[in-house]
């Protein structure tokens, strides 16, 4: 082309246009096209695309809230498990042991503790907020130690003891969303502590050491059941949300696949209408090819079929692609022609870029001498301008493609010397 200017023009109007030199017609032009006319009174927001593309978006987001439900169910069952049962059996057994114990200000204080932790660890867990898991392992570690050494020979078995019981389901809280190894890693050491206790207690007996078998089994078990559990499912729901994407994604990609044939076959009957009229007046003798009339016909014919080719192509911004290919159509043919861009177009509807760019399209097809092309876009409103010299005839600019919604003014004015195509498109 024999300019383009992408970005804004500094020497621009508000239009783009801007005269050029050696050509006088520009002058008179610049006092028609110097201005954009006032913003009409805003119209119908345009109606979003509700596609298969949202549809997937929805799906997995559906299939993600399931996940977090699910592992939000399992957070508030081991939080419950180890508040309650720290509370209501290890608190009474413990209270009422007293002076019983060997050192009941160590066992009650790491009970005070533990509970404390519990809950703080409970509250950041249920918000989603990130533990310090190594460092309340550990402090939970030293208590289990404290407790067993402070609790005495005779309760280490009994209710008196809570570590036995309660101290796995803190190490669940914890430790929750890491790997079950380290779950498996603190239940072997908090396993050492209570046998190492019960060996220099002296409870060394087979009905020891089964008690002690025992208990440690039939406390750590429930816990890492609950643990693998959730883990598992949070797992499966994972799952389910990639099945759901890759499972949209193929609707998606064959929704789009037809709605792309059913589009090439509205541009193909478009062009249809466009062509078949003159071509076969050619072909039965009815129309003479030296005719000017049936020349910008052609042109015109041509220009419509080479921007509707262009509507197909995948790029950055379809509408400006759609006019330089129309406007590189009107060069082939000899038209000198200036394009100015100012600004991005938003994304458009195929139906809204139709409507702006075919009224342009008519005129330059039925333009000679010189034509200037001026695009101005925002993302509330894209002007599409095309000034030509005037000439004799009927006008040949037609109307706006309907849009469905109204959203395309189209403008058309002419005084001897030249014409001015409009086509403006507002939010």
């Amino acid at each position: 082309m024999s300019a383009e200017r992408l970005s804004t023009d500094p020497g621009a109007s508000e239009t783009g246009f801007r005269p050029r030199a050696g050509n006088p017609t520009y002058a008179e032009a610049t006092a028609r096209t110097a201005f954009l006319p006032q913003r009409p009174p805003p119209g119908p927001v345009p109606k979003p695309m509700v596609g298969s593309a949202s549809d997937e978006v929805g799906a997995v987001q559906a299939a993600a809230a399931v996940a977090r439900t699910s592992d939000r169910g399992a957070r508030i069952v081991a939080v419950t498990i180890a508040l309650v049962w720290h509370l209501a059996i290890g608190l009474p057994a413990v209270l009422a042991a007293g002076p019983a114990l060997a050192v009941p200000q160590v066992v009650l204080g790491g009970w005070l503790l533990v509970a404390a932790l519990g809950v703080i660890a409970g509250i950041r867990l249920l918000r989603d907020t990130p533990l310090p898991a190594a460092p309340l392992a550990g402090l939970l570690l030293v208590v289990d130690v404290a407790v067993f050494a402070t609790v005495g020979r005779s309760h280490l078995f009994s209710p008196a003891n809570w570590v036995w019981g309660t101290l796995a389901w803190f190490f669940l809280v914890v430790l929750w969303g890491r790997p079950v190894s380290r779950l498996l890693v603190l239940l072997a050491a908090h396993a050492a502590t209570a046998l190492t206790a019960v060996v220099l207690h002296g409870a060394t007996g087979a009905a020891d050491l089964a008690r002690a078998t025992m208990a440690l089994y039939g406390t750590s078990s429930l816990p890492v059941a609950v643990f693998a559990g959730a883990a598992v499912l949070a797992t499966l729901s994972r799952q389910r949300a990639a099945t759901a994407a890759a499972t949209n994604a193929t609707v998606a990609e064959r929704e789009a696949a037809e709605r792309a044939r059913h589009e090439r076959g509205e541009r193909l009957a478009l062009v249809s209408r466009a062509a078949t009229e003159v071509l076969t007046e050619l072909a039965r003798g009815q129309a003479d090819p030296a005719d000017p009339q049936v020349q910008r016909r052609c042109v015109r014919a041509a220009a419509r079929l080479r921007r509707l080719i262009a509507e197909s192509d995948d790029v950055p911004h379809p509408l400006l692609h759609e006019l330089r290919a129309a406007a590189d159509l009107a060069e082939r043919n000899g038209l000198p022609i200036d394009l100015v861009t100012i600004g991005t177009p938003p994304p458009l509807p195929v139906r809204v870029r139709r409507s702006l760019a075919d009224p342009l399209t008519a005129g330059l097809a039925d333009a000679h001498d010189w034509a200037r092309l001026t695009v101005v876009s925002d993302p509330d409103e894209v002007v599409v301008s095309l000034v030509t010299p005037d000439r004799e005839g009927p006008d040949t600019t037609g109307h706006a493609t309907e849009d469905g919604d109204g959203q395309v003014e189209h403008l058309y004015e002419r005084d001897g010397k030249i014409r001015w195509t409009q086509t403006r498109w507002h939010r």
